[in-house]
């Protein structure tokens, strides 16, 4: 008899565990983000230049181990084990972190990267095993689980960013582990509801010695304590990271390529497809993610962020995008729906070139803002509005892309596409790190510099201006190449 609780209405119990562990654990994550730069900048006094390549760094790295994560779990762990330790290594990676020297933040982060990577593709892993196959209800689950993962988001860009900013960064580091902490205790709590969908491969063998005198789980352990000085030197070392993300997109390239001539010539065509929309993936995901860097130091310096008399913190205001996503996700969810239903929805690549010309819009509006500025700060909403057709622009992109995935590749190939396109958006983080880079300021002798706020002020409104046009640019030339695109996916919509 199965232990996964499935009522005749409604959804498995198991799934309310798992929307809140992934809410906890992405108040974690995301905490810890909203206030890295400032505190790479502003604390350890790195300058911008070397912060953004570190915080791009990072967060590249931090969607390249899901790839490593999702093996493990699959041929060694199972998922509850892996989202178990995963969810502890976060939680000692923020509290490391605490300790407040650079050191100690290289080692806390490669920690973080560690246990994000076992965390974070297991956990969805088992949303989706919950449900049988066919079920109808599993779209419907995900959205909710989608809706935990952006309340999470939203509590860490205020409360988590706002302890930062009133008391320091180390107590918004360590509120993030505290976060982290109840992520684990409360996925423990409802494990007996997702036990068999998350049960090792071999669980009789898990704990017997297999390699040498080590089991297959003290095995995985030694992998990750070795992984973590590699990441360690990968974040010191930001142009070496690159390199080797090149070479795994490379390699993973050549191998679905490799796939697509093996199928055939319409297995070729989708995968051709499948790759260029990983290229047009990353121009998105390059310019969305000056959130967490390049916009964040905007905020902080040429933001007017008062609002009826309380200063808002920089980091703060990265709450606009989860705030949004909670707020038109349903509304989008249903608009695809009746698009299709009235056979009027728009093809894979015309979604894309919409929602990166909406991201190119968003970069603009610095353009109607910079003219109302006082003392060289522009108004709130300036964000605000930025923010929303960043937003609007994901939900485009980002859940299609998913979908698309799985639609596009020969199922025995799902986890190696699903890799890739991770990957893709691991190198748009690392080019975000690069392009924020662009607004930048700092010594010859690599000594911080904070230009005063009118020199600040033009450099946003010239990068952010040409960003905005190029990528507007970029979206418009998808849109008009859409039925060109489309033609490679033979029928898939």
């Amino acid at each position: 008899m199965s232990t996964t609780t499935m009522p005749a209405k409604g959804h498995p119990q198991g799934l309310y565990w798992l929307f809140a562990a992934e809410m906890w654990e992405r108040f974690c994550y995301y905490g810890m983000r909203a206030l890295l730069l400032l505190y790479l900048v502003k604390s350890l006094a790195m300058g911008d230049n070397m912060g953004f390549a570190v915080y791009g760094a990072y967060t590249a790295l931090v969607y390249v181990m899901p790839v490593i994560g999702g093996r493990i779990a699959d041929q060694i762990l199972g998922s509850r084990l892996a989202v178990l330790l995963g969810g502890i290594l976060m939680a000692i990676g923020e509290f490391i972190i605490v300790g407040g020297t650079e050191m100690m933040l290289f080692w806390g982060m490669s920690v973080i990267i560690v246990g994000n990577g076992l965390f974070k593709p297991n956990i969805s892993t088992m949303v989706g095993k919950l449900y049988p196959d066919g079920d109808n209800r599993k779209d419907s689950g995900f959205t909710i689980f989608y809706i935990g993962i952006n309340l999470g988001a939203l509590l860490a860009t205020t409360v988590c960013a706002e302890v930062g900013n009133i008391y320091g960064a180390k107590y918004g580091f360590a509120l993030a582990g505290i976060g982290m902490l109840l992520g684990v205790i409360v996925f423990q709590l409802g494990s007996k509801h997702y036990a068999e969908v998350s049960a090792p491969p071999s669980p009789a063998t898990l704990y017997k010695p297999k390699y040498g005198p080590l089991s297959p789980f003290n095995a995985v352990l030694v992998l990750c304590a070795a992984l973590i000085p590699v990441l360690y030197f990968l974040l010191r070392n930001t142009t070496i990271a690159g390199y080797v993300l090149l070479a795994v997109a490379v390699f993973v390239v050549g191998s679905l390529i490799a796939r697509g001539v093996k199928d055939g010539k319409v297995q070729l065509d989708k995968m051709f497809g499948f790759i260029i929309l990983m290229l047009f993936n990353v121009v998105f995901w390059a310019c969305f993610e000056q959130a967490g860097s390049s916009l964040t130091l905007f905020a902080d310096r040429n933001v007017d962020r008062h609002v009826f008399g309380w200063e808002m913190g920089a980091a703060t205001t990265q709450f606009f995008n989860p705030a949004y996503i909670l707020i038109f996700g349903s509304i989008f969810s249903i608009m695809w729906v009746k698009l299709k239903q009235m056979d009027k929805d728009f093809s894979i690549p015309m979604k894309f070139g919409l929602g990166i010309l909406q991201l190119g819009l968003g970069y603009l509006v610095i353009l109607i803002a910079a003219p109302l500025a006082v003392e060289y700060q522009v108004p709130l909403w300036t964000l605000a509005l930025l923010y929303m057709l960043h937003t609007t622009g994901e939900l485009f992109l980002s859940p299609i892309g998913l979908s698309m995935v799985t639609k596009l590749v020969p199922k025995d190939m799902t986890a190696t596409a699903m890799g890739a396109w991770f990957l893709s958006i691991a190198g748009a983080n690392y080019a975000a790190g690069m392009l924020a880079k662009l607004t930048g300021a700092e010594h010859e002798e690599g000594v911080a510099e904070v230009l005063d706020k009118a020199a600040s002020l033009a450099t946003y409104v010239d990068v952010y201006s040409t960003m905005g046009y190029v990528t507007a640019g970029i979206g418009l030339f998808l849109m008009l190449m859409s039925p060109l695109i489309n033609k490679l996916f033979h029928g898939i919509r």
